[in-house]
């Protein structure tokens, strides 16, 4: 019996942590911002890899993502970008000092909106 394509459920978990981040955005959550709209991105990917039948992906990297799926323009910049945040978007000790919410700025939050978006708006045009 072969597994269910989950790529649907995972592209509408991402437009749902977009949704998320753009709140956070709102309410100048700067850091969380950041960190959401890299797993945004990293779900919209994913989607990508699950929609072409990939059974696992395990990597949390978008720009490893970003290799898998042959992306080599300005989205797999982005997601050099957006990696940043995995953790120190989280943890204060990823910081030489200060905590995520002190460091991230409102600049920061806007960029990652962005991109999260592009990433979106690529998984959207493929999982269909």
């Amino acid at each position: 019996m072969r597994a269910k394509n989950r790529s649907f459920d995972w592209l509408r978990q991402a437009q749902d942590d977009l949704r998320f981040a753009r709140a956070a955005h709102r309410d100048r959550f700067f850091a969380q911002t950041c960190f959401i709209c890299q797993q945004a991105s990293e779900k919209a990917l994913k989607s990508i890899l699950y929609f072409r039948g990939a059974r696992t992906v395990l990597s949390h990297s978008l720009h490893k993502l970003c290799d898998e799926l042959n992306i080599n323009d300005e989205l797999a910049k982005a997601a050099r970008i957006l990696d940043q945040y995995y953790i120190s978007a989280r943890y204060p000790d990823a910081l030489a000092e200060g905590t995520p919410s002190e460091v991230f700025t409102r600049e920061q939050s806007e960029q990652s909106l962005e991109y999260a978006e592009r990433f979106l708006a690529k998984a959207t045009e493929v999982v269909k």
